[in-house]
């Protein structure tokens, strides 16, 4: 289930609408509603509070004016780990991948 801080995208249709961030979830007055409040990630950015239940908040499709809408959770790209932080010389000195660097510093070049 998407929860807090989880970036959606939102289809209208079956079709790529656009991107929000979920920011809240709290519970409606209404049984079995959720108030979920989205940073929808447009120009300008807005702010919405959408009522849904707990299965729409999973993906399944509900109407909205009309219109078919569904919310899919974006993964995010898995970040590689870093053995070490770059030494004062702006140089990655990794275990055993010292020699494997194809780095070459734009600051180090020699001028002509």
């Amino acid at each position: 289930m998407p929860t807090i801080g989880d970036l959606v995208l939102i289809y209208q249709e079956e079709h790529p609408a656009f991107f929000a961030r979920i920011e809240d979830i709290c519970a409606d007055s209404k049984a079995d509603w959720y108030q979920v409040k989205l940073l929808i990630l447009q120009v300008p950015v807005v702010e919405a509070v959408w009522i849904l239940r707990e299965e729409y908040i999973n993906g399944d499709i509900f109407t909205m004016n009309g219109a078919r809408i569904r919310l899919e959770r974006v993964m995010g790209a898995c970040k590689p780990e870093r053995d070490s932080l770059p030494s004062e010389d702006g140089s990655n000195q990794r275990e055993g991948n010292a020699n494997n660097n194809n780095v070459i510093s734009l600051f180090e070049r020699k001028k002509p």
